[in-house]
Protein backbone atom coordinates (compact mmCIF):
# COMPACT_ATOMS: atom_id res chain seq x y z
CA UNK A 1 0.00 0.00 0.00
CA UNK A 2 1.34 3.44 -0.92
CA UNK A 3 2.27 5.70 2.07
CA UNK A 4 0.88 9.27 1.91
CA UNK A 5 4.39 10.64 1.34
CA UNK A 6 5.25 7.72 -1.79
CA UNK A 7 2.29 9.89 -3.65
CA UNK A 8 3.22 12.48 -6.40
CA UNK A 9 2.18 15.77 -5.47
CA UNK A 10 1.08 18.94 -7.52
CA UNK A 11 0.41 22.00 -7.23
CA UNK A 12 -2.07 21.53 -10.25
CA UNK A 13 -3.55 18.56 -12.16
CA UNK A 14 -5.04 18.96 -15.42
CA UNK A 15 -6.82 16.43 -17.19
CA UNK A 16 -6.60 16.56 -20.91
CA UNK A 17 -3.90 17.72 -23.73
CA UNK A 18 -6.16 19.33 -26.15
CA UNK A 19 -6.77 22.87 -26.61
CA UNK A 20 -8.10 23.76 -22.84
CA UNK A 21 -5.48 21.34 -21.24
CA UNK A 22 -2.39 23.31 -23.28
CA UNK A 23 -3.83 26.28 -22.78
CA UNK A 24 -4.10 25.87 -19.03
CA UNK A 25 -0.82 24.72 -18.31
CA UNK A 26 0.48 28.45 -20.19
CA UNK A 27 -1.80 30.73 -18.50
CA UNK A 28 -1.19 29.06 -15.01
CA UNK A 29 2.56 29.45 -15.85
CA UNK A 30 1.81 33.01 -16.96
CA UNK A 31 0.63 33.97 -13.30
CA UNK A 32 2.43 31.51 -11.41
CA UNK A 33 5.82 30.71 -12.55
CA UNK A 34 7.12 28.51 -10.13
CA UNK A 35 3.47 26.57 -9.97
CA UNK A 36 4.10 22.11 -10.12
CA UNK A 37 1.48 20.95 -12.61
CA UNK A 38 1.46 17.98 -14.32
CA UNK A 39 -0.97 16.95 -17.52
CA UNK A 40 -2.72 13.68 -17.59
CA UNK A 41 -3.79 12.46 -20.87
CA UNK A 42 -5.43 9.28 -22.39
CA UNK A 43 -4.32 9.40 -25.24
CA UNK A 44 -0.66 8.67 -27.00
CA UNK A 45 -0.55 12.34 -28.31
CA UNK A 46 -1.47 15.86 -27.96
CA UNK A 47 -4.52 16.84 -29.51
CA UNK A 48 -7.60 15.69 -27.92
CA UNK A 49 -10.31 16.34 -30.57
CA UNK A 50 -7.83 17.22 -33.39
CA UNK A 51 -6.10 13.43 -32.37
CA UNK A 52 -9.58 11.84 -32.18
CA UNK A 53 -11.20 12.56 -35.35
CA UNK A 54 -9.42 11.63 -38.57
CA UNK A 55 -12.66 11.32 -40.97
CA UNK A 56 -12.25 12.80 -44.68
CA UNK A 57 -11.99 16.68 -44.36
CA UNK A 58 -12.43 17.61 -40.48
CA UNK A 59 -11.36 20.70 -39.62
CA UNK A 60 -12.37 23.71 -37.89
CA UNK A 61 -16.12 24.68 -37.95
CA UNK A 62 -14.79 28.16 -36.98
CA UNK A 63 -12.13 30.73 -37.99
CA UNK A 64 -8.39 29.17 -36.63
CA UNK A 65 -7.52 32.92 -35.76
CA UNK A 66 -10.14 32.74 -32.72
CA UNK A 67 -9.84 29.07 -32.97
CA UNK A 68 -5.79 29.31 -31.87
CA UNK A 69 -4.34 30.68 -29.04
CA UNK A 70 -3.92 34.48 -28.50
CA UNK A 71 -0.45 34.18 -27.38
CA UNK A 72 0.97 31.55 -30.01
CA UNK A 73 0.00 33.18 -33.35
CA UNK A 74 -1.56 31.16 -36.44
CA UNK A 75 0.81 30.74 -38.62
CA UNK A 76 -0.81 30.10 -42.00
CA UNK A 77 -3.15 32.97 -43.93
CA UNK A 78 -6.27 30.72 -44.17
CA UNK A 79 -9.24 31.19 -41.91
CA UNK A 80 -10.36 27.69 -41.66
CA UNK A 81 -7.74 25.33 -40.62
CA UNK A 82 -7.60 21.37 -41.45
CA UNK A 83 -7.58 18.98 -38.34
CA UNK A 84 -4.38 17.53 -38.91
CA UNK A 85 -3.02 21.26 -39.09
CA UNK A 86 -4.43 22.07 -35.93
CA UNK A 87 -2.94 18.88 -33.76
CA UNK A 88 0.36 19.91 -35.28
CA UNK A 89 -0.21 23.45 -33.89
CA UNK A 90 -0.85 21.95 -30.83
CA UNK A 91 1.48 19.87 -30.54
CA UNK A 92 4.46 22.68 -31.26
CA UNK A 93 2.88 24.72 -28.97
CA UNK A 94 3.20 22.38 -26.49
CA UNK A 95 7.03 21.94 -27.62
CA UNK A 96 7.99 25.41 -28.05
CA UNK A 97 6.48 26.30 -24.78
CA UNK A 98 8.13 24.17 -22.43
CA UNK A 99 4.49 22.04 -21.76
CA UNK A 100 5.35 19.50 -23.48
CA UNK A 101 7.15 17.40 -20.84
CA UNK A 102 4.62 18.24 -18.34
CA UNK A 103 2.22 15.82 -20.33
CA UNK A 104 2.48 11.86 -19.37
CA UNK A 105 0.44 9.73 -21.81
CA UNK A 106 -1.45 7.01 -21.30
CA UNK A 107 -3.21 7.83 -18.27
CA UNK A 108 -6.94 7.78 -18.01
CA UNK A 109 -8.36 9.60 -14.63
CA UNK A 110 -10.97 7.46 -13.01
CA UNK A 111 -11.82 9.17 -10.00
CA UNK A 112 -11.26 12.08 -7.54
CA UNK A 113 -11.81 12.89 -4.09
CA UNK A 114 -10.92 16.16 -2.19
CA UNK A 115 -10.16 15.81 1.28
CA UNK A 116 -11.22 19.30 3.93
CA UNK A 117 -9.03 18.01 6.03
CA UNK A 118 -5.59 18.33 4.04
CA UNK A 119 -7.07 20.28 1.37
CA UNK A 120 -5.58 17.96 -1.47
CA UNK A 121 -7.44 15.92 -4.22
CA UNK A 122 -6.78 11.83 -3.97
CA UNK A 123 -6.91 10.89 -8.03
CA UNK A 124 -7.33 7.40 -9.26
CA UNK A 125 -5.38 6.53 -12.23
CA UNK A 126 -5.14 3.86 -14.60
CA UNK A 127 -1.82 4.21 -16.51
CA UNK A 128 -1.57 2.01 -19.33
CA UNK A 129 -4.17 -0.30 -17.48
CA UNK A 130 -2.16 -0.26 -14.23
CA UNK A 131 -3.40 1.77 -11.52
CA UNK A 132 -2.14 4.75 -9.93
CA UNK A 133 -2.50 7.70 -7.57
CA UNK A 134 -1.58 11.26 -7.84
CA UNK A 135 -2.59 13.97 -5.28
CA UNK A 136 -3.29 18.00 -5.95
CA UNK A 137 -3.97 20.82 -4.70
CA UNK A 138 -5.81 22.48 -7.31
CA UNK A 139 -7.76 19.72 -10.20
CA UNK A 140 -8.56 21.12 -13.47
CA UNK A 141 -10.72 19.35 -15.69
CA UNK A 142 -9.86 20.04 -19.43
CA UNK A 143 -11.51 16.82 -21.29
CA UNK A 144 -14.33 18.84 -23.07
CA UNK A 145 -17.58 17.81 -23.07
CA UNK A 146 -18.44 14.45 -24.60
CA UNK A 147 -17.68 10.40 -24.57
CA UNK A 148 -14.24 10.21 -26.35
CA UNK A 149 -15.42 6.36 -26.15
CA UNK A 150 -18.63 5.98 -27.66
CA UNK A 151 -20.62 8.25 -29.91
CA UNK A 152 -24.54 8.48 -30.23
CA UNK A 153 -26.60 5.71 -32.40
CA UNK A 154 -30.02 5.64 -32.50
CA UNK A 155 -31.13 2.14 -32.42
CA UNK A 156 -31.92 1.53 -36.12
CA UNK A 157 -34.00 -0.86 -37.11
CA UNK A 158 -31.94 -4.00 -39.45
CA UNK A 159 -28.62 -2.38 -38.99
CA UNK A 160 -27.40 -5.75 -38.87
CA UNK A 161 -28.83 -7.20 -41.63
CA UNK A 162 -26.91 -4.50 -43.95
CA UNK A 163 -24.25 -6.26 -45.67
CA UNK A 164 -22.09 -3.40 -46.46
CA UNK A 165 -19.61 -0.76 -44.14
CA UNK A 166 -21.43 0.81 -41.22
CA UNK A 167 -18.23 3.72 -40.17
CA UNK A 168 -19.34 6.41 -37.64
CA UNK A 169 -17.17 9.11 -37.82
CA UNK A 170 -15.62 9.44 -34.12
CA UNK A 171 -13.61 5.78 -34.87
CA UNK A 172 -13.04 6.47 -39.11
CA UNK A 173 -10.87 3.57 -40.20
CA UNK A 174 -7.98 4.64 -41.81
CA UNK A 175 -7.79 2.40 -44.70
CA UNK A 176 -11.34 2.69 -45.28
CA UNK A 177 -11.72 2.67 -49.44
CA UNK A 178 -14.33 4.90 -50.73
CA UNK A 179 -13.59 5.43 -54.36
CA UNK A 180 -16.13 4.72 -56.60
CA UNK A 181 -18.72 3.75 -54.06
CA UNK A 182 -22.31 4.61 -52.83
CA UNK A 183 -22.00 6.05 -49.80
CA UNK A 184 -24.84 7.28 -47.78
CA UNK A 185 -24.55 9.54 -44.73
CA UNK A 186 -27.00 9.86 -41.99
CA UNK A 187 -27.29 13.11 -40.18
CA UNK A 188 -27.09 16.59 -41.02
CA UNK A 189 -25.05 18.29 -38.44
CA UNK A 190 -21.26 19.81 -39.02
CA UNK A 191 -19.66 16.55 -39.53
CA UNK A 192 -22.10 15.16 -42.13
CA UNK A 193 -21.64 18.84 -43.94
CA UNK A 194 -18.02 18.07 -43.67
CA UNK A 195 -17.49 14.90 -44.66
CA UNK A 196 -19.98 14.77 -47.64
CA UNK A 197 -17.98 17.47 -49.88
CA UNK A 198 -14.71 15.77 -49.14
CA UNK A 199 -15.95 12.17 -49.80
CA UNK A 200 -18.13 13.64 -53.19
CA UNK A 201 -14.94 14.28 -54.84
CA UNK A 202 -14.48 10.46 -55.16
CA UNK A 203 -17.02 8.49 -54.53
CA UNK A 204 -18.83 7.25 -56.60
CA UNK A 205 -22.09 9.01 -55.21
CA UNK A 206 -22.86 10.56 -52.04
CA UNK A 207 -26.44 11.03 -49.78
CA UNK A 208 -26.76 12.66 -47.15
CA UNK A 209 -30.02 11.47 -45.38
CA UNK A 210 -31.38 13.73 -42.88
CA UNK A 211 -34.35 13.94 -40.41
CA UNK A 212 -34.23 18.02 -40.31
CA UNK A 213 -32.21 20.46 -42.04
CA UNK A 214 -29.92 22.66 -40.57
CA UNK A 215 -28.85 26.22 -41.43
CA UNK A 216 -25.37 26.68 -43.64
CA UNK A 217 -23.35 29.66 -43.74
CA UNK A 218 -20.31 30.36 -46.52
CA UNK A 219 -17.23 31.33 -45.15
CA UNK A 220 -14.42 32.16 -47.43
CA UNK A 221 -11.06 30.01 -47.06
CA UNK A 222 -9.08 33.28 -47.34
CA UNK A 223 -9.79 36.71 -47.68
CA UNK A 224 -7.62 39.87 -48.84
CA UNK A 225 -7.46 41.85 -45.85
CA UNK A 226 -6.18 38.91 -43.12
CA UNK A 227 -3.42 38.22 -46.17
CA UNK A 228 -2.63 42.15 -45.92
CA UNK A 229 -2.22 42.86 -42.60
CA UNK A 230 -0.09 39.57 -42.31
CA UNK A 231 2.75 40.97 -44.94
CA UNK A 232 2.80 44.85 -43.68
CA UNK A 233 2.67 43.99 -39.64
CA UNK A 234 4.17 42.27 -37.11
CA UNK A 235 2.83 38.51 -36.70
CA UNK A 236 1.12 39.18 -33.34
CA UNK A 237 -0.43 42.61 -34.34
CA UNK A 238 -1.99 40.84 -37.39
CA UNK A 239 -2.56 38.13 -35.23
CA UNK A 240 -4.63 40.16 -32.67
CA UNK A 241 -6.54 42.55 -35.32
CA UNK A 242 -7.91 39.53 -37.13
CA UNK A 243 -8.89 37.66 -34.20
CA UNK A 244 -10.74 40.64 -32.76
CA UNK A 245 -12.18 41.39 -36.19
CA UNK A 246 -13.61 37.77 -36.56
CA UNK A 247 -14.87 37.67 -32.74
CA UNK A 248 -16.62 40.51 -33.61
CA UNK A 249 -18.10 39.26 -37.12
CA UNK A 250 -19.23 36.17 -35.26
CA UNK A 251 -21.06 37.50 -32.45
CA UNK A 252 -22.99 40.05 -34.50
CA UNK A 253 -23.78 37.43 -36.80
CA UNK A 254 -25.50 35.51 -33.78
CA UNK A 255 -26.91 38.75 -32.29
CA UNK A 256 -28.64 39.59 -35.63
CA UNK A 257 -30.04 36.06 -36.26
CA UNK A 258 -31.12 35.83 -32.28
CA UNK A 259 -32.87 39.54 -32.63
CA UNK A 260 -34.03 39.39 -36.24
CA UNK A 261 -34.84 35.44 -36.98
CA UNK A 262 -37.26 35.85 -39.90
CA UNK A 263 -34.92 38.43 -41.25
CA UNK A 264 -31.44 35.82 -40.95
CA UNK A 265 -34.36 32.99 -42.36
CA UNK A 266 -34.91 35.06 -45.09
CA UNK A 267 -30.94 35.59 -45.79
CA UNK A 268 -29.84 32.10 -45.49
CA UNK A 269 -32.40 31.14 -47.44
CA UNK A 270 -31.56 33.48 -50.48
CA UNK A 271 -27.87 32.24 -49.70
CA UNK A 272 -28.95 28.43 -50.67
CA UNK A 273 -31.03 29.73 -53.51
CA UNK A 274 -28.07 31.40 -54.82
CA UNK A 275 -25.99 28.64 -54.75
CA UNK A 276 -28.27 25.81 -55.75
CA UNK A 277 -29.24 25.18 -59.55
CA UNK A 278 -32.77 26.92 -60.65
CA UNK A 279 -35.93 24.75 -59.46
CA UNK A 280 -34.06 23.49 -56.48
CA UNK A 281 -36.59 22.56 -53.79
CA UNK A 282 -34.65 24.69 -51.16
CA UNK A 283 -37.74 24.69 -48.86
CA UNK A 284 -37.56 21.07 -48.64
CA UNK A 285 -33.98 20.65 -47.70
CA UNK A 286 -32.89 23.57 -46.53
CA UNK A 287 -35.81 25.57 -44.36
CA UNK A 288 -35.19 24.06 -40.32
CA UNK A 289 -38.52 24.69 -38.73
CA UNK A 290 -36.15 26.30 -36.08
CA UNK A 291 -34.94 29.49 -35.63
CA UNK A 292 -31.33 30.12 -36.85
CA UNK A 293 -28.99 29.59 -33.80
CA UNK A 294 -31.64 27.19 -31.53
CA UNK A 295 -28.96 24.90 -33.00
CA UNK A 296 -25.38 25.84 -33.87
CA UNK A 297 -24.77 26.89 -37.59
CA UNK A 298 -22.97 24.99 -39.87
CA UNK A 299 -20.22 26.45 -41.79
CA UNK A 300 -19.30 26.00 -44.79
CA UNK A 301 -16.01 26.69 -46.51
CA UNK A 302 -16.52 28.15 -50.26
CA UNK A 303 -19.84 26.90 -50.18
CA UNK A 304 -18.05 23.23 -50.78
CA UNK A 305 -21.51 21.47 -49.58
CA UNK A 306 -23.90 23.28 -51.96
CA UNK A 307 -21.42 23.00 -54.63
CA UNK A 308 -21.46 19.03 -54.47
CA UNK A 309 -25.29 19.23 -54.43
CA UNK A 310 -25.32 21.64 -57.31
CA UNK A 311 -22.71 19.52 -59.42
CA UNK A 312 -25.14 16.23 -58.62
CA UNK A 313 -21.97 14.34 -57.09
CA UNK A 314 -23.93 14.54 -53.79
CA UNK A 315 -27.85 14.50 -53.14
CA UNK A 316 -29.66 15.67 -50.01
CA UNK A 317 -32.78 13.21 -49.38
CA UNK A 318 -34.43 14.74 -46.43
CA UNK A 319 -36.81 11.42 -44.72
CA UNK A 320 -36.48 8.87 -42.11
CA UNK A 321 -35.24 5.38 -41.57
CA UNK A 322 -37.66 2.70 -41.79
CA UNK A 323 -35.18 -0.40 -41.38
CA UNK A 324 -31.57 -0.63 -42.56
CA UNK A 325 -31.42 -3.74 -45.92
CA UNK A 326 -29.11 -5.76 -47.05
CA UNK A 327 -28.45 -3.49 -49.64
CA UNK A 328 -28.83 0.23 -47.84
CA UNK A 329 -31.65 2.03 -46.53
CA UNK A 330 -35.74 1.67 -46.67
CA UNK A 331 -36.78 4.92 -45.78
CA UNK A 332 -40.90 5.79 -44.17
CA UNK A 333 -41.80 6.96 -48.14
CA UNK A 334 -41.04 4.50 -49.17
CA UNK A 335 -37.87 4.78 -51.46
CA UNK A 336 -34.76 2.28 -50.43
CA UNK A 337 -31.21 4.29 -50.90
CA UNK A 338 -28.80 1.69 -52.11
CA UNK A 339 -25.87 2.08 -50.23
CA UNK A 340 -21.95 0.31 -49.79
CA UNK A 341 -20.95 2.32 -47.13
CA UNK A 342 -23.18 4.33 -44.67
CA UNK A 343 -21.72 6.80 -41.92
CA UNK A 344 -23.48 7.17 -38.77
CA UNK A 345 -22.96 11.18 -38.39
CA UNK A 346 -25.56 10.96 -35.90
CA UNK A 347 -23.87 13.17 -33.13
CA UNK A 348 -21.82 13.07 -29.81
CA UNK A 349 -22.84 11.93 -26.46
CA UNK A 350 -22.02 14.60 -23.88
CA UNK A 351 -20.47 13.59 -20.68
CA UNK A 352 -19.50 16.57 -18.09
CA UNK A 353 -15.75 16.26 -16.84
CA UNK A 354 -14.67 13.03 -18.80
CA UNK A 355 -16.91 10.91 -16.78
CA UNK A 356 -14.58 11.14 -14.05
CA UNK A 357 -16.17 10.29 -10.94
CA UNK A 358 -15.97 13.43 -8.48
CA UNK A 359 -16.15 13.46 -4.69
CA UNK A 360 -15.82 15.42 -1.49
CA UNK A 361 -14.81 13.98 1.95
CA UNK A 362 -16.46 10.82 -0.02
CA UNK A 363 -19.93 12.28 -1.42
CA UNK A 364 -20.17 12.11 -4.66
CA UNK A 365 -20.74 15.24 -6.63
CA UNK A 366 -23.62 14.87 -9.10
CA UNK A 367 -22.66 17.89 -12.45
CA UNK A 368 -26.41 18.16 -12.52
CA UNK A 369 -27.38 19.12 -9.12
CA UNK A 370 -24.60 21.77 -9.01
CA UNK A 371 -24.46 25.41 -10.52
CA UNK A 372 -21.67 26.71 -13.00
CA UNK A 373 -20.17 29.75 -11.40
CA UNK A 374 -19.05 31.74 -13.93
CA UNK A 375 -18.88 28.89 -16.41
CA UNK A 376 -16.41 26.67 -14.63
CA UNK A 377 -16.80 26.46 -11.13
CA UNK A 378 -18.75 24.17 -9.26
CA UNK A 379 -20.76 25.99 -6.17
CA UNK A 380 -19.66 24.10 -2.87
CA UNK A 381 -16.96 21.89 -4.25
CA UNK A 382 -13.17 23.44 -3.12
CA UNK A 383 -10.51 23.66 -5.69
CA UNK A 384 -12.03 22.74 -8.84
CA UNK A 385 -12.05 24.18 -12.07
CA UNK A 386 -13.80 22.95 -15.86
CA UNK A 387 -13.05 24.33 -19.24
CA UNK A 388 -15.60 24.63 -21.50
CA UNK A 389 -15.73 26.50 -24.79
CA UNK A 390 -19.11 28.49 -26.53
CA UNK A 391 -21.45 27.10 -28.78
CA UNK A 392 -22.07 30.24 -30.67
CA UNK A 393 -18.05 31.16 -31.11
CA UNK A 394 -14.44 29.31 -31.02
CA UNK A 395 -14.03 26.97 -28.08
CA UNK A 396 -10.52 28.85 -27.43
CA UNK A 397 -12.31 32.13 -26.52
CA UNK A 398 -13.65 31.25 -23.71
CA UNK A 399 -11.12 28.33 -22.66
CA UNK A 400 -8.29 31.18 -22.38
CA UNK A 401 -10.54 33.29 -20.30
CA UNK A 402 -11.50 30.67 -17.89
CA UNK A 403 -7.97 29.69 -17.44
CA UNK A 404 -6.89 33.54 -16.86
CA UNK A 405 -9.29 33.06 -14.05
CA UNK A 406 -8.27 29.76 -12.88
CA UNK A 407 -4.80 31.43 -12.69
CA UNK A 408 -5.49 34.05 -10.94
CA UNK A 409 -7.41 32.43 -8.54
CA UNK A 410 -4.95 30.18 -7.49
CA UNK A 411 -2.33 33.07 -7.44
CA UNK A 412 -4.70 34.81 -4.58
CA UNK A 413 -5.03 31.51 -2.71
CA UNK A 414 -1.15 31.51 -2.84
CA UNK A 415 -0.72 34.98 -1.94
CA UNK A 416 -2.59 34.53 1.16
CA UNK A 417 -2.01 30.93 2.08
CA UNK A 418 -5.55 29.84 1.27
CA UNK A 419 -5.63 25.89 0.79
CA UNK A 420 -9.43 25.88 -0.32
CA UNK A 421 -11.66 28.09 -2.40
CA UNK A 422 -15.16 27.37 -3.42
CA UNK A 423 -18.05 29.19 -4.74
CA UNK A 424 -20.89 29.35 -2.80
CA UNK A 425 -24.91 29.80 -3.45
CA UNK A 426 -24.94 30.59 0.22
CA UNK A 427 -28.12 28.75 0.79
CA UNK A 428 -30.07 30.29 -2.53
CA UNK A 429 -31.52 27.99 -5.14
CA UNK A 430 -31.79 30.33 -8.29
CA UNK A 431 -34.03 29.53 -11.07
CA UNK A 432 -32.00 27.07 -13.36
CA UNK A 433 -31.32 26.99 -16.91
CA UNK A 434 -29.26 24.81 -19.55
CA UNK A 435 -25.68 25.96 -19.45
CA UNK A 436 -25.19 25.52 -23.23
CA UNK A 437 -28.10 26.96 -24.95
CA UNK A 438 -28.64 25.44 -28.09
CA UNK A 439 -31.64 22.85 -28.63
CA UNK A 440 -29.44 20.60 -30.74
CA UNK A 441 -30.11 16.55 -30.34
CA UNK A 442 -26.48 16.16 -28.22
CA UNK A 443 -27.77 18.61 -25.49
CA UNK A 444 -31.25 17.82 -24.96
CA UNK A 445 -30.39 14.20 -24.69
CA UNK A 446 -27.80 15.15 -22.03
CA UNK A 447 -30.87 16.01 -19.84
CA UNK A 448 -29.69 16.62 -16.29
CA UNK A 449 -26.16 15.43 -16.15
CA UNK A 450 -24.69 18.75 -16.83
CA UNK A 451 -24.25 21.41 -14.49
CA UNK A 452 -26.89 24.36 -14.42
CA UNK A 453 -26.60 28.01 -14.96
CA UNK A 454 -28.51 30.56 -13.85
CA UNK A 455 -29.92 34.17 -14.71
CA UNK A 456 -27.82 36.01 -12.50
CA UNK A 457 -23.98 36.81 -12.00
CA UNK A 458 -21.55 34.83 -10.97
CA UNK A 459 -23.81 32.15 -12.00
CA UNK A 460 -24.98 34.06 -15.13
CA UNK A 461 -23.13 31.91 -18.06
CA UNK A 462 -23.20 33.90 -21.36
CA UNK A 463 -22.28 32.78 -24.73
CA UNK A 464 -21.14 36.42 -25.97
CA UNK A 465 -17.50 36.75 -25.95
CA UNK A 466 -16.99 40.43 -26.18
CA UNK A 467 -19.03 41.08 -22.94
CA UNK A 468 -17.18 37.84 -20.83
CA UNK A 469 -13.64 39.72 -22.42
CA UNK A 470 -15.08 43.18 -20.89
CA UNK A 471 -15.86 41.66 -17.40
CA UNK A 472 -13.14 39.64 -17.54
CA UNK A 473 -10.92 42.78 -17.03
CA UNK A 474 -12.46 43.41 -13.72
CA UNK A 475 -13.25 40.40 -12.43
CA UNK A 476 -13.45 40.04 -8.61
CA UNK A 477 -11.56 37.25 -7.71
CA UNK A 478 -13.45 36.77 -4.33
CA UNK A 479 -16.92 37.47 -5.59
CA UNK A 480 -19.73 34.83 -3.46
CA UNK A 481 -15.86 32.56 -3.00
CA UNK A 482 -15.13 31.34 0.37
CA UNK A 483 -11.77 31.08 1.23
CA UNK A 484 -9.88 28.78 4.36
Amino acid sequence: METFDAVETFDVLIVGAGLAGIDAAYRLREKNPDLNYVILENRARIGGTWDLFTYPGIRSDSDIFTLSFPWNPWKGNRLIAEGHEIRQYLEDTAHDFGIAPHIRFGSEVVAADFDTGTGLWTVDVRVDGEPATYRARFFYSCTGYYRYDAGYLPDFPGIDDFTGTVVHPQFWPADLDYTGKKVVVIGSGATAITLIPSMAATAGHVTMLQRSPTYLFPYPWTDPITAGLQKVLPRQLSHDITRYRNMLLTLVLYLFCRGFPKAARRLLRWIAVRQLPDGYPVDTHFKPAYQPWDQRLCIIPDADFYKAVADGSAEVVTDTVDTFTPTGIALASGRELDADIIVTATGLELLAFGGIDLSVDGEPVEPGDKYAYRGYMLNEVPNFAWSVGYTNASWTLRVDLTSKAVADLIQHMRAHGYTRAYPTLDGATPPAHGLLELDSGYVRRAGSRLPKAADTAPWLVRHNAILDAVDARRYDVTEAMVFS
